[in-house]
């Protein structure tokens, strides 16, 4: 059933962002002297206004992107290629693959044959609920099928560090709530950390142990949250005072980083 939950301050570390910057052409700063500590087993949700840098940071830790100055360290060395795990805000799935085939991609990146992972691949869609769907196609699921899709594609290496790009921005708010419940039953059973870009108050409140509120203009972290509120997670904890409470303060803190400026 994973690995157990440590509290926050009780984590051994996994990677550290130090005085990082990035600046793209024009001399446009997308970043400007970011620390982010990530340890293992947080859900991180990165909270700002649009234009704030998060999906930057997102790539910066990736590697998709590298840093104008500063630097991102993984504790005990550079992650291996089945470290991580990505899912952005479209599926980005392959029309012309099969569900199973979409998910296999990641080892086939690492030279791997389908023959020898097919069982990782049917845990993976087993965990999301589309082991009946292996053999579909990206033309016959719904909006939040493919987004099940690209999150088994993301876990199926059982990755130490998953990075999420607003994944549910697009959906209806029935099928978010339930993808919301579902990720934090999957971050459990694969004991994994997350970073989660989200623009939604309530998202980050109900997912994250830890909220980094960034401000634009530069993008810049001015201050995190950290939800104290124990795992697992369900309905009653949307409807109760504490939730409300939470979401207020994040809330807030939303604000002042809107109206802060360089």
């Amino acid at each position: 059933m994973g690995k157990p939950q440590l509290k926050v301050a009780e984590r051994p570390p996994l990677l550290h962002m130090d005085h990082v910057e990035k600046t793209f052409a024009g001399d446009v700063v997308a970043l400007r002297d970011m620390h982010l500590a990530v340890n293992e087993g947080d859900f991180i949700s990165l909270l700002g206004p649009s234009g704030c840098g998060k999906s930057t940071a997102l790539r910066l830790i990736s590697g998709l992107l590298h840093p104008t100055a500063g630097r991102i360290s993984w504790v005990g060395g550079q992650q291996g290629t089945d470290d991580l795990g990505v899912v952005f805000q479209e599926p980005t799935l392959m029309p012309w693959a099969t569900v199973a085939n979409n998910v296999f991609l990641p080892f086939r990146l690492q030279g791997k044959s389908y023959a020898s992972v097919k069982d990782d691949i049917l845990e993976a869609l087993k965990l999301v609920g589309l082991e009946k769907f292996q053999n579909a196609y990206p033309r016959e699921l719904s909006g939040g099928m493919k987004m099940r899709v690209s999150i088994a594609r993301a876990m199926v290496t059982k990755p130490r560090l998953i990075l999420m790009d607003e994944p549910f921005a697009a959906l209806d708010e029935i099928t978010r709530f339930k993808l919301n419940n579902d990720l934090l039953e999957l971050k459990a059973k694969i004991g994994c950390t997350v970073i989660f870009v989200t623009h939604s108050v309530f998202e980050s409140v109900f997912l994250s142990d830890r909220i980094v509120v960034m401000a634009a203009r530069p993008g810049r972290v001015i201050r995190e949250l950290t939800v104290d509120v124990p795992y697992p997670r369900h309905e009653e904890f949307r409807t109760s005072a504490e939730y409300a409470a939470y979401c207020r303060e994040a809330s807030e803190a939303l604000q002042a980083a809107i109206g802060e400026h360089a």
